[in-house]
């Protein structure tokens, strides 16, 4: 008589809650019943581990627990859209990526890891629907980041408990062998045998699915709405694609609860219809973002730190990404700020100028730069207001060469102060295609080299087309102009002061 997998899991259960073993158990139920027992007992191991009020039962209420369990999972499924479920999961797989990669994995290991974790991924999506079921109930949707709040406490704590482990519980769940001594004995090598048969949706199965939505071949009038509402609003079927291909769950963005209340938002913010399509690409997230609850009231925040609200449609085009960032994230960069000595007015224009220094790391990025460049004994709140671009470089790869650049051609630390706190941005150039051609260039010049001490801004200015026309009439003229008047002025002003430079010139000539 074929054993259900109701009856069976009553008997794992009551085995694993006793701690007896279950070796031989699995080893006469092999099949799908056992492996539906496997799967169950490793989810109750996981979530023992996040739940500890969980992890003492009695054999008493074993029964009413299991019925209360696919109660649970029957209310967080039932009624919930195929595809608001494949954009669950792809959000859900987004924040695991992240959160494997803070803790140290690269990307292509996060990757490989991602690729082994359909399972566990479902698994992460029946998390949300437990925390969330209210909003199930009601027909709301979860923006990314309230998907994102109910995932990482989750894993910090399987993290916790699991230590460098964490990355096999991912890949191997439900038959990850845990720590305690009755969990690893339940899950049987043939269990790990068959759990391979199983259909294994993998990441990549998921995206083409995805990119099928937005395929070409698709008839026009068969694409998603919001497909269809995006190519009206001038974005091409194949930036969307590439969009799809990069982040699946736009595939299934709705238009009227996602994508189109956020671009009717940016509109009003003043953002160029044209420019629409850019913002999109660069940050499809924006659409996962609710307005009321997310977007407006980070908008408000920023606004407090002082960032110009006149100015909304050039900081979301400069650096679309910015409203999808926590305040958390936020605070810890607007607090280096004011650590490095910046106002708050200073703070605020800043972020104005330059939003993405959001995305610099405070540990990894802004501190050490701020390190080396007082170890030059450069104010460093001077370069942040100046050149806040520079504290995304990279200190091995740009700041220490373009140090040496100067240091090997006669320039002493002082000079280099004073070139930097006079013009941040000239560590922002390019050595071998800015910095070392216009250099050649300027020792044909009639200039001694202090006056790129006073002028950094030289290195600013094109070769070929500042640069060097405006020294062959300088030259033409026979007159003799400073190094930034060459460069800065404009062409009416440099017309005007080489012709009195030339009459002044001429009058001496003639006494």
């Amino acid at each position: 008589m074929a054993t259900s997998p109701g009856s069976l899991l009553v008997v794992a259960r009551r085995a694993i809650l006793s701690n007896t073993h279950m070796t031989v158990f699995l080893g006469q139920h092999q099949g799908p019943p056992a492996l539906f027992v496997a799967r169950h007992i490793f989810a109750l191991r996981i979530s023992a581990a996040v739940n500890p009020s969980r992890r003492h039962h009695s054999a008493a209420p074993l029964a009413q627990e299991l019925a209360a369990t696919r109660t649970e999972n029957a209310m967080s499924i039932r009624g919930v859209p195929l595809t608001l479920l494949a954009s669950e999961k792809e959000e859900a797989k987004a924040v695991l990526t992240l959160f494997l990669k803070k803790q140290g994995l690269g990307s292509a290991a996060a990757s490989r890891t991602i690729n082994k974790s359909d399972l566990f991924i479902d698994h992460l999506v029946s998390q949300l629907h437990s925390i969330h079921k209210s909003r199930y109930l009601v027909g709301r949707e979860l923006t990314t980041l309230e998907i994102r709040d109910a995932l990482i406490p989750y894993l910090e704590n399987l993290l916790q408990e699991h230590g460098s482990n964490l990355v096999d519980v991912v890949e191997e769940f439900p038959n990850m062998p845990v720590k305690e001594k009755v969990a690893a004995e339940v899950v049987s090598p043939n269990v790990i045998i068959d759990s391979k048969k199983l259909p294994d949706l993998t990441v990549k199965s998921r995206k083409l699915k995805a990119m099928a939505r937005v395929s070409g071949s698709v008839p026009t009038d068969q694409l998603p709405q919001h497909v269809l509402y995006l190519i009206d609003l001038g974005m091409e079927l194949e930036d969307i694609q590439q969009v799809t291909r990069k982040f699946p769950a736009f595939a299934y963005y709705s238009l009227e609860g996602k994508i189109r209340p956020v671009v009717e938002f940016l509109l009003e913010l003043g953002i160029p219809k044209s420019e629409l399509p850019i913002i999109l690409r660069k940050r499809p997230q924006l659409c996962g973002i609710s307005l009321s609850e997310n977007l407006i009231p980070t908008m408000k925040f920023l606004e407090s730190l002082g960032l110009d609200k006149e100015k909304w449609a050039k900081v979301i085009y400069r650096f679309p990404p910015l409203l999808t960032y926590s305040r958390q994230k936020l605070m810890s960069t607007v607090d280096f700020l004011y650590e490095m000595g910046l106002t708050v007015p200073d703070v605020g224009k800043v972020l104005t100028r330059c939003p993405n220094i959001i995305s610099y790391s405070v540990e990894e990025n802004l501190r050490p730069t701020a390190e080396y460049f007082s170890l030059l004994g450069v104010n460093v709140a001077v370069v942040l207001q100046r050149s806040p671009q520079t504290f995304g470089l990279s200190i091995e790869g740009n700041l220490k060469p373009v140090t040496e650049f100067f240091m090997e051609r006669g320039y002493t630390l002082e000079d280099l102060r004073t070139m930097i706190q006079r013009y941040g941005t000239l560590y922002t150039f390019s050595l071998e295609e800015n910095m070392m051609p216009k250099w050649e260039f300027f020792l044909t010049m009639d200039y001694p080299r202090s006056e790129l001490v006073k002028f950094p801004q030289f290195f600013g200015y094109s070769l070929e087309e500042r640069i060097k026309p405006r020294y062959a009439l300088v030259k033409q003229y026979g007159v003799n102009l400073l190094l930034n008047q060459v460069l800065s002025l404009s062409d009416g002003e440099l017309d005007k002061v080489l012709k009195r430079k030339l009459k002044q010139k001429n009058l001496k000539e003639s006494l």
